[in-house]
């Protein structure tokens, strides 16, 4: 996600290094290298042109402090403008209603089925909410079938009628429905085209007008680009929907509608689709897309994940368990699966400043806990708890059935002990000592003796 734009203006900041002061002319030949970034990156000319002026105008009416290099002090403004340009402060979803009601709305291939299903298990375990999904679409092949799976994977209802091809009616019963039943979220799934049309806007328009939502999001692929800034407006034209999705951030994606779509709809992006697993969502923070976008990482987006799926029960039990010597496999496997659920762990290992440049063409495969995961998985449970029996004869038998080697069990093996080794060493140390006697951080264990 934006490497290509992070590399050209880190190259761009580079003019004004071994510089003493900032002029109209270095600061020129920056951003002249700057606005061609942002347009390689698909960012909308106006937008570029103007978000140079800015930086230009602001840059050279700064005194540059000693202490602060010209290059450091542009970098900072251009962070500063950013953060502006998609939006300032993280916009929050309205969810005042009783139920309340939000309605997709996009082209079809968006990603709206998807995000409905991720949005639905966001609210449920993070805001504590009953979601209703709704099945809209009426016309794509399998899309009530496509909403029915997801909602069984997160254990959210959807409310559909198979023989109805009527979506206003449809998405009004679902609104009785609820009100009904005791769900406190409504999300309307409606249909989408490969272009738009106007029996598909008309048909939305008609849909937004019958039940009158809380919230009307449009959703959009960020990998089309300025395609999809463009459809954008044109959807806000006749919708004036209160914000937007960006899906795909994850995939080879410029950046362009990231950086220019706020600006052009004058609407904020509320959400963010960073994968393909259904916890794959993270709301909106532009000061923290403006971090990863100048190579800065977002440390902060990485903690958050952590703790969300932090558990303290389980954490005080691997406590104990680890001042004992006693972690095993089945705890070793059971933080595996920890890590997988915050995301691709590409883009898990971006968030760490000054990792993401360094990794940027080294492939990491979703898969790479496989391995590991298949030798311990052909264990005996007996051997997960002690692993000090596995002699060389059960590492055989251990390599045959997870289809590795003996070398890649053995190097398992070793990691293990030394991961135990280090673990047992830091709860035991002075350092762990002294953790257990400050604050406790939101979310976060305190070390004990």
């Amino acid at each position: 996600m934006f490497d290509n734009l992070s590399e050209r203006l880190e190259r761009s900041f580079k003019i004004l290094k071994g510089e003493g002061k900032i002029t109209e002319i270095n600061v020129a030949e920056t951003l002249k290298d700057v606005r061609k970034a942002l347009l390689d990156a698909d960012v909308n000319y106006k937008v570029a042109k103007s978000f140079t002026d800015t930086v230009k105008e602001k840059a050279l009416g700064q005194n540059v402090l000693t202490a602060v290099k010209p290059s450091q002090l542009l970098v900072k403004i251009v962070h500063d403008e950013l953060t502006t340009l998609m939006g300032g402060d993280t916009a929050e979803i309205e969810l005042k209603g009783h139920p309340a009601v939000i309605l997709m709305s996009g082209l079809q291939g968006s990603g709206k089925t998807t995000f409905s299903g991720k949005l639905a298990l966001m609210l449920k375990n993070k805001k504590n909410k009953k979601p209703l999904l709704v099945a809209c679409d009426v016309y794509r092949p399998a899309a009530i079938e496509q909403l029915k799976v997801l909602g069984e994977q997160i254990q959210v209802s959807v409310y559909s009628e198979l023989d109805s091809k009527n979506p206003v009616e449809i998405a009004q019963h679902a609104i009785q429905e609820a009100k009904a039943k005791g769900y406190d979220v409504v999300i309307v799934d409606t249909a989408g085209r490969l272009a738009i049309d106007e029996q598909m806007m008309n048909e939305i328009e008609a849909i937004k007008k019958a039940i009158e939502p809380d919230e009307t999001l449009f959703v959009v692929d960020s990998m089309t680009g300025q395609d999809a800034v463009n459809t954008a407006r044109e959807f806000n034209e006749r919708l004036d929907f209160d914000g937007v999705v960006l899906t795909k951030l994850d995939g080879d994606t410029r950046g362009g509608a990231a950086l220019s779509i706020r600006t052009v709809v004058n609407k904020p992006i509320k959400f963010v689709g960073t994968g393909e697993k259904l916890e794959a969502i993270d709301l909106f923070h532009p000061s923290r897309m403006a971090d990863r976008i100048l190579g800065m990482g977002d440390i902060v987006s990485l903690v958050e994940r952590a703790q969300e799926q932090y558990d303290e029960a389980e954490a005080k039990r691997l406590q104990k368990k680890i001042e004992k010597n006693q972690f095993d496999f089945n705890d070793f496997l059971a933080q595996i699966q920890q890590i997988k659920k915050m995301g691709n762990l590409k883009d898990l290992a971006s968030m760490i400043p000054g990792v993401g440049k360094a990794i940027k063409d080294i492939e990491i495969d979703d898969n790479a806990f496989k391995s590991i995961e298949a030798i311990i998985y052909s264990m005996t449970p007996k051997e997960r708890t002690h692993p000090e029996i596995l002699n060389n004869s059960r590492r055989q038998r251990i390599a045959k059935g997870s289809g590795t080697s003996l070398q890649e069990v053995n190097r398992l093996l070793k990691q293990f002990d030394q991961t135990r080794k280090m673990m047992k060493m830091v709860t035991g140390s002075k350092m762990g000592k002294m953790m257990a006697k400050m604050p406790k951080m939101p979310g976060m264990p305190k070390m004990k003796k």
